[in-house]
């Protein structure tokens, strides 16, 4: 891949199958924009969940990193790093909380050595004002420090430098500092965005630090672990993480403080999670630099190692690389053939940076978001990237609403060795827009998803009290007052009969047992 800023418009090849798997995704997208989009529990999703260990342990497990310069402050770098996959936004009472027991990490190599230079940590500590209660917050929250809000974290962030991986200094950029804590609803939570201003922090040496939950910001169709869209291209173009949210970690620092020098200003990013063993030793248990590596590049035999290894040590997983495995797959269900290997053109986006644009000197091959901080921000900014001339983007660093299923299909198909290709899932953006301000992520999706009861007096027809089974009418989804009334009373029409059916049972069996009777 050349750092060529052109437009693709106009020098699209499309030929054979390709073209005809093109159209069908594109067709795909159409469809899907005719049906509801999947909400929360209507999915059986795979990504997020790349490693069997950490699928187990979703506090701990990083789902993606973003790095890029500030589209609003050019001089600083914007670093975000998630964790905690598929919340659903109502799954209380418990929620979401980063966990106590582990140290989350961002690190940044500044001399393409695979070595990180900079390591950034958050550690969090949760207090509860009451162990009394069940309930997450005991009223209307309208401050981070509102004495309702019952369960709170705050959470320390050092910054440590290193030299051949030997610390040579720590310091304490934050200190004690309030995270955003889960959207458990709108009667509990009125002015989410309020919360989220408050959690945004000051850090020493000049910058902003954030954590707590947002919506999570990758969009993509998952269903290509089904076979690749149910083998015949029938289940493409629903953003399967739609209404889900992520737990954030962002980062904001003047660019000077993380890159080497004006003359070699790419850096390189990834994040991991630490947590303490049986034996009490911090031990490595996730990782996460280039979208989609762990998930569809290395196999499952690889997984927990990868999640456990340092870039400095990825040869062992150059093979996956250049011998890929979802070419083959592709061929094989589609017909769509695959580039010949070795894969060095895979090698550019995945483990070193492109020639002439985010490739630092004397690179050693690494899986990590390589971001050259001397590229500014984009004006028009492309979904697609540097393949589509935009050189601010994926693969250099990654913004938040960069493309990268599209990208990596396409370049996984050979794209940058001739093979053109307009390759997708037919997801092309978030469902919910990004933020023109540090930390940019989308506030999160509520845990109360329709509109508030009115008033509930006497007089109110509006709310029907619970407790007397009432719902309320016309909520959406619910079919109106009448056909609500409908489904109460079939319930317990259903419910009646069950009783009286169990209780014929049961006098069956009581004279069916007793002495001198017969069947």
């Amino acid at each position: 891949m050349t750092a060529i800023a052109r437009s693709r418009a106009g020098r699209r090849n499309r030929r054979g199958l390709a073209a005809l798997v093109c159209g069908a995704l594109a067709a795909g997208g159409l469809a899907a924009a005719g049906v509801t989009a999947l909400e929360p529990g209507a999915a059986d999703a795979a990504s997020h969940r790349e490693a069997p260990l950490i699928s187990g342990q979703p506090q701990y497990d990083n789902t993606d990193v973003y790095a890029f310069v500030s589209p609003d402050r050019p001089d600083t770098t914007t670093i975000v790093a998630n964790w905690l996959p598929f919340e659903e936004p109502a799954g209380g009472p418990t929620f979401y909380p980063f966990a106590d027991d582990a140290q989350y990490d961002v690190h940044v190599d500044s001399d393409g050595d695979a070595q990180g230079d900079l390591l950034y940590r958050w550690t969090f500590d949760t207090q509860t004002k009451s162990g009394d209660t069940f309930l997450y917050n005991t009223g209307p929250v309208t401050s981070l420090d509102d004495p309702d809000l019952n369960v709170t974290q705050t959470y320390d962030l050092d910054l440590i430098k290193l030299k051949d991986q030997k610390v040579t200094s720590t310091t304490k950029l934050a200190d004690d500092v309030p995270a955003a804590p889960s959207h458990v609803g709108k009667a509990s939570m009125p002015n989410y965005k309020k919360l989220r201003d408050q959690a945004v922090r000051d850090i020493k040496g000049g910058g902003s630090t954030f954590a707590g939950q947002a919506d999570d910001p990758f969009f993509a169709d998952l269903r290509v672990f089904d076979l690749a869209y149910g083998g015949n291209l029938s289940e493409v173009g629903r953003d399967t993480l739609k209404g889900y949210n992520v737990n954030t970690i962002a980062l904001q620092v003047p660019t000077a403080e993380l890159r080497q020098s004006e003359k070699q200003p790419v850096v390189g990013v990834w994040s991991t999670t630490q947590r303490k063993n049986a034996s009490g030793k911090w031990t490595q248990v996730s990782r996460m630099g280039n979208p989609l590596v762990n998930e569809v590049v290395v196999p499952r035999k690889d997984k927990d190692k990868f999640n456990a290894s340092s870039p400095w040590n990825d040869k062992q997983f150059l093979k996956y690389v250049t011998n890929p495995e979802l070419p083959k797959v592709l061929e094989k269900i589609y017909g769509l053939k695959a580039p010949a290997e070795p894969r060095n053109d895979l090698v550019s986006v995945f483990l070193t940076g492109v020639k002439d644009l985010n490739q630092p000197p004397g690179v050693r091959p690494a899986e990590a978001l390589r971001l050259n901080t001397s590229i500014k921000p984009a004006a028009d900014p492309k979904r697609l990237g540097v393949l589509d001339g935009d050189n601010a983007g994926f693969p250099n660093g990654r913004r938040l609403a960069d493309d990268v299923i599209d990208i990596e299909l396409q370049a996984v198909e050979g794209e940058l060795v001739g093979n053109k290709n307009d390759l997708g899932d037919a997801v092309d953006a978030n469902e919910q827009k990004f933020g023109g301000a540090f930390p940019y992520v989308a506030l999160p999706t509520s845990g109360s998803r329709g509109p508030l009861a009115k008033g509930g007096g006497s007089g109110d027809s509006s709310a029907r009290d619970a407790l007397s089974g009432g719902a309320v009418p016309g909520r959406p989804g619910a079919g109106g007052g009448d056909e609500t009334d409908a489904v109460l009373i079939a319930s317990g029409a259903a419910g009646t009969a069950g009783v009286l059916l169990v209780g014929l049972g049961l006098l069956w069996w009581r004279r069916r047992g007793a002495p001198g009777t017969s069947g």
